[in-house]
């Protein structure tokens, strides 16, 4: 069992940064595979980002690539997405996810087996 925390959302201007953060809970944190996803209100959740146990494998949604940045500590059990270059079509409620492998595992889509309760980021024009 892995309980996830969120922070580091907010309100920020059309081009600017934010740097998410997730927390997790237990002392296996290093056996996860690790996830951002997001949700607009009236969209489905879509995936953002995801990387692997050892943090040198990531993977990027196309919308997103070039702009932001997962990464993890396993020593502080905290994955992070940063955020840069924001559009108006970032705005969503963000959500960190955690998995265990499995042999039908996919690191953009999953399924993944722990969830946060999300961050909001609003970003205006």
């Amino acid at each position: 069992q892995v309980q996830l925390v969120e922070s580091g959302g907010g309100l920020v201007q059309a081009g600017g940064s934010l740097r998410l953060s997730c927390a997790a809970s237990g002392r296996t944190f290093s056996t996860y595979y690790m996830a951002w996803f997001r949700q607009a209100p009236g969209s489905e959740r879509e995936s953002v980002a995801a990387i692997v146990r050892s943090g040198v494998g990531t993977y990027y949604a196309d919308s997103v690539k070039g702009r932001f940045t997962i990464s993890r500590d396993n020593a502080k059990n905290t994955v992070y997405l940063q955020m840069n270059s924001l559009e108006a079509e970032d705005t969503a409620v963000y959500y960190c996810a955690a998995s265990m492998w499995r042999s039908t595992f996919t690191p953009l889509e999953g399924p993944y087996d722990y969830w946060g309760q999300g961050t909001q980021v609003t970003v205006s024009s």
